[in-house]
């Protein structure tokens, strides 16, 4: 089966395009090396995946030729524990980093700006 095929069946990716995209923008690597979205997939290969934030590691474990609901496409992976561990920190480390100017809202009132113009040095 196709890598870009599989990746949008196993649910990586909402399309196969964007699978494909992944893959040729080397998002995808097989076994340890860059992968392209025709590259044939077999039972046992190891894939690393960057999807937005996220890495994954996994082992193709299965084939699907249609997009099928969730809980079917895990079935076609596996993912190594230490991707688990490393997806686990990451996520717990996104949700206590706090957003730069969460606390903003809207625009800056006049005294923000003034502060912002004595920081710049236009005073």
């Amino acid at each position: 089966m196709r890598l870009d095929k599989w990746l949008w069946a196993a649910r990586f990716f909402k399309t196969r395009s964007q699978a494909a995209a992944a893959a040729d923008g080397g998002k995808v690597k097989q076994n340890g090396a860059a992968a392209k979205p025709a590259k044939e997939l077999k039972p046992g290969d190891r894939l690393l995946i960057r999807t937005g934030d996220e890495d994954w590691e996994v082992e193709v474990q299965g084939f699907n030729a249609q997009r099928r609901p969730a809980a079917e496409a895990r079935l076609l992976y596996r993912e190594t524990p230490e991707s688990m561990k490393q997806r686990a920190e990451a996520a717990e480390l996104r949700r206590l980093t706090p957003l730069p100017q969460a606390d903003a809202k809207g625009r800056p009132t006049k005294r923000d700006r003034r502060q912002l113009n004595r920081l710049r040095g236009n005073a």
